[in-house]
């Protein structure tokens, strides 16, 4: 219900004050030249941020393309008679209790009727890409987080519109004539603000958070959906009496990093309203990766081997957008204590796709307790990334024969931290 006290029709875009077209379009042709300048510029209440984030994107591209699955629930993942994890499934599937990194044979008991499709990462990245030049359109400002979700500052955009509101309204109807497939959006004053509100009206929806009605929504939200809360942080909070955004105004800075480390002080601020991150779009990258964390601690190694599978090609996806690939390769585990690990290996000749990574999963995981030690995150990332001049020759070459069994490629390097919960 939260969200539906912020939702803005159509027919009632909302601007922030003092924005005139015609200022906006003599700011914009002013003050786009650098993305620096920009970022330096905005980052105050001013700041339109939209989150866009497409409604479950790989199920709804299987919906689409195979018309006898519309109204069906669907299942991206692998053989639920096997040992598949759910990459993602539709709203449908999701009714009965489904979601993303859960075992296929327990998603099928949950729910008989499901239908099962193999990932098409292919045609998902192809999708992708015409989504993503859309939102080109509008601003130089955009920020990708992974391949159905990105970030956009509007505050200077080149359309010289003053209402973020429309503008996200444009943006979502333009998708859906482009590709057929729906997306939600958030409008705020910064990040934080604008992911949780792009969740707020799913899916198919906008939910605008004006800076004046920040606190009143933080306020009461459920500490649940809190970007960065995840299952055991929410239960650490709510044995603290945190419940919802309200209660976290009632801790001291300082109490909030004795309970959870440096991320307290991230809580202490979005409690507030305050975000001051900038949208990035051409950060230099320093590693491509991705991460989950579960609801519930997972142990079972079968189930461990496959959620790695699908992050490796959720990261190979990602590698191949942005062209590149790296000399790194990075297995990260959280175990139920905290306690996180990375395990990584590299090569010279750098990892690219599906194939190389998997390659080295065998190793990696037997240099860790996976399968003797309750998990609660698993992460996979490629760093040390070539540079433009670097991947052309590397990225088109013939693999190598498959090593013998117990023979691997590269240096294996671990490292072990006892972490705050995020």
């Amino acid at each position: 219900m939260i969200g539906l006290l912020y939702i803005v029709r159509l027919e009632q875009p909302f601007a922030w004050p003092d924005n005139s077209a015609d200022n906006r379009q003599r700011q914009c042709r002013s003050k786009i030249r650098t993305i620096s300048e920009i970022s330096t510029s905005v980052m105050s209440h001013s700041r339109k941020i939209i989150h866009i984030d497409m409604d479950a994107f790989f199920a709804s591209v299987e919906q689409r393309d195979y018309p006898e699955l519309r109204g069906q629930p669907v299942i991206v993942g692998g053989d639920p008679k096997g040992r598949g994890v759910v990459a993602a499934c539709s709203y449908e599937a999701r009714a009965f209790g489904v979601h993303s990194a859960m075992a296929c044979a327990r998603a099928q008991r949950l729910c008989p009727r499901a239908v099962f499709v193999k990932p098409r990462m292919e045609q998902y990245q192809l999708v992708s890409r015409k989504i993503m030049a859309l939102f080109y359109q509008y601003t130089t400002l955009v920020e990708p987080l992974s391949v159905d979700e990105a970030f956009l500052d509007v505050t200077c955009n080149l359309a010289g519109e003053p209402s973020a509101t429309r503008i996200a309204q444009v943006l979502r109807q333009t998708i859906y004539e482009a590709t057929g497939l729906t997306a939600s959006a958030g409008v705020s004053c910064n990040k934080f603000l604008a992911k949780i509100a792009s969740g707020q009206n799913k899916p198919n929806g906008i939910t605008v958070i004006p800076p004046d009605r920040a606190l009143a929504f933080i306020g009461t939200l459920p500490v649940g959906k809190f970007y960065g809360v995840g299952g055991v942080t929410e239960k650490k909070m709510h044995s603290l009496g945190i419940r919802t955004g309200g209660d976290l105004l009632r801790f001291s800075q300082q109490q909030l990093m004795e309970a959870f480390g440096k991320t307290g002080l991230f809580f202490y601020d979005i409690a507030r309203g305050r975000d001051q991150r900038p949208v990035e779009p051409s950060r230099i990258r320093k590693s491509i990766g991705t991460e989950t964390t579960f609801a519930e601690d997972i142990v079972e190694f079968e189930q461990v081997l496959a959620i790695v599978s699908d992050l490796v090609g959720q990261v190979a996806l990602l590698l191949e957008q942005k062209n590149t690939g790296g000399r790194t390769l990075s297995l990260k585990l959280r175990y139920s204590d905290f306690t996180t690990i990375t395990r990584s290996c590299s090569s010279p000749k750098g990892y690219f796709s599906v194939t190389e990574m998997l390659a080295q999963l065998p190793r990696l995981l037997a240099a860790t307790e996976a399968g003797r030690r309750k998990i609660r995150l698993l992460g996979v990332t490629v760093s040390n990334l070539f540079n433009e001049k670097e991947r052309s020759p590397l990225r088109f070459r013939q693999l190598p024969l498959p090593f013998p069994p117990g023979k691997f490629s590269g240096d294996l390097h671990t490292s072990a931290t006892a972490s705050q919960p995020r």
